[in-house]
């Protein structure tokens, strides 16, 4: 029995069902007006979309089509990530120029195997045509209680995975007409969604996450307000990867890692359940002082310093 209702025919479905070709088990119940999926009993539904966007977001000529596929993948998981959430389904729309349409089965194929990586199967999408490459994806997950940004309370410590700068340092290499490192190109091109770490924090205690898209100082500032708390940043305890000052991995925009407060976490219980992934705490949280709103602080050295300010799309106009 197929996986997926039978296709009419016509050029966009022959380009759907090469999709579904390359996808294999990666995809399921593709065909009908809108998917169906269960919900695990006690859990709630979670739901995020994202958009990846050619000349917003990447340019052909940094990344192979294959990686274009991955990274917007990645980073629409990442929000169920942020969420604590077990990833049920991955719905795809493509809006393909005449100029990419060679590329189609190349981005395809980064797609399924960034939803392989992480135990999802894409359930429905559309493809249309347009002037730009871009990729919107909604991702649909489960959890019993979602971790959100609102919950930090006073007396949480900040904690956050990973290291910080690569895809920054990656940007600015381009941006400059320069070929970036490896390293941080890897971590522009290949983000991995902390779904595991996800899981792993709400169960141990999380009470706030958000996953950094804008940068470290714009995320954490999100988390602030939507909490209502103070947040203070130690900018000596970020860890950044090498070559990049803390400042600069303050607005190290898509790194898809996790910021997290809770009362207490067992860090290299955490690394030791997760590769040897770091675990790091960089602030704390505290009631807002008095007269003030929600705000964030950035300490280093002990000296209150000025936070640079994270990306914006809405903040200039073209």
């Amino acid at each position: 029995m197929s996986r997926h209702l039978t296709l009419g025919p016509g050029r966009e479905f022959d380009a759907v069902r090469d999709l579904l070709a390359r996808w294999g088990t990666a995809a399921t119940g593709v065909g009908d007006d809108a998917a169906v999926l269960d919900v695990p009993t006690g859990s709630r539904l979670v739901v995020s979309t994202d958009s990846s966007v050619e000349e917003v977001h990447f340019r052909a000529e940094w990344l192979t089509p294959e990686e274009i596929g991955w990274r917007a993948t990645m980073a629409a998981l990442s929000d169920l990530a942020a969420m604590g959430a077990t990833p049920l389904g991955v719905l795809l729309a493509l809006t393909v120029p005449v100029r990419w349409r060679g590329s189609l089965g190349a981005v395809a194929e980064g797609v399924g195997a960034a939803v392989r990586a992480q135990g999802a199967a894409i359930v429905g999408g559309d493809v249309t045509d347009g002037d730009r490459l871009a990729l919107t994806i909604t991702v649909l997950g489960h959890a019993p209680q979602p971790l959100s940004r609102a919950g930090a309370r006073a007396g949480d410590t900040l904690y956050l995975t990973g290291a910080l700068g690569g895809p920054g340092a990656a940007l600015a290499a381009w941006m400059s007409g320069g070929v970036p490192n490896a390293a941080a190109r890897a971590r522009f091109a290949h983000p991995e969604a902390r779904i595991a770490a996800g899981q792993w924090l709400a169960g141990h205690g999380a009470t706030a996450a958000i996953d950094l898209s804008d940068g470290l100082s714009g995320d954490v500032a999100h988390l602030a307000h939507a909490s209502g708390m103070r947040c203070t940043i130690a900018l000596d305890a970020v860890p950044c990867v090498a070559g990049v000052s803390a400042l600069e991995a303050l607005v190290s925009g898509e790194e898809y890692e996790l910021l997290v407060a809770a009362p207490s976490l067992d860090v290299n219980a955490f690394s030791a359940a997760h590769g040897g992934l770091a675990l790091t705490a960089i602030g704390q949280v505290q009631a807002p002082a008095f007269g003030r709103g929600a705000e964030v602080v950035g300490e280093q050295g002990g000296v209150r310093v000025e936070l640079p300010r994270a990306h914006d799309h809405f903040a200039s106009v073209r």
